[in-house]
Order: structure tokens, then C-alpha cells, then sequence
């Protein structure tokens, strides 16, 4: 198993988030496009993978983790600004989730 220092563990911006919005990509079966919320006035597109197992707006208002500070990615013509933390079971996506109210945007260490 490969270690990391607790250094850079702190350079992750991990943080609490809600689907906001979701819609297919022409031409794209397996990610589609979200608009996440981290509070404020912060929201962010993503491009969210496992598209294959649910329909767009299953995940709409789904309150998830996210890495907030990955290097966008432009994937499908969609910017992704954000990458939506899962369990990967068979390819599939199991969303990290938190059941209470929290604040959107609540950093996760």
C-alpha cells in the first residue's frame, strides 16, 4: 500500500456538496453533466461517471463529499471543476454521502 504524508493530505479541499442539477451528454452513456452547490455562491459544473447505472436526475439533490480543488478537466466539452467522491464496486459508483443537515460547503478532515 502506498503511503502519503499527512503534508499532503492537507493540500485536499474535501468538502460537503449537493447536486443541484443534472443532464445527459449527446452521444455520452457512461457521464453526464451535474452542477454542484458548495454553499454560497459557489457552484460548479462536474462531469459525473457511472451514467450507465441511473438516470440524471436519480442524483439530483443528493448531498455528496467532493474534492473541490482538483485540476479542472474538460471531458465531452464539459469543464469539470470538481470530482464527486465514490466506492467503486464493479465500475459502479457508490456516492459518499452524509445522512444529516450539514452546511454545504463544510471542509471534510
Amino acid at each position: 500500500m502506498n503511503t502519503v504524508s499527512y503534508e499532503d493530505f492537507a493540500k485536499l479541499d474535501l468538502r460537503v456538496a449537493k447536486i443541484i442539477a443534472t443532464e445527459s451528454i449527446e452521444g455520452k452513456s457512461r457521464i453526464i453533466k451535474g452542477k454542484i452547490d458548495l454553499g454560497g455562491d459557489d457552484q460548479r459544473d462536474v462531469i459525473i461517471g457511472g451514467a450507465q447505472y441511473f438516470q440524471p436526475e436519480d442524483i439530483v439533490g443528493k448531498t455528496v463529499i467532493v474534492l473541490a480543488n482538483l485540476e479542472p478537466k474538460t471531458m465531452a466539452g464539459v469543464e469539470s471543476n470538481a470530482m464527486l467522491l465514490a466506492a467503486d464496486v464493479d465500475d459502479k459508483p457508490y456516492w459518499l454521502t452524509v445522512t444529516e443537515d450539514i452546511a454545504l460547503g463544510s471542509p471534510i478532515k
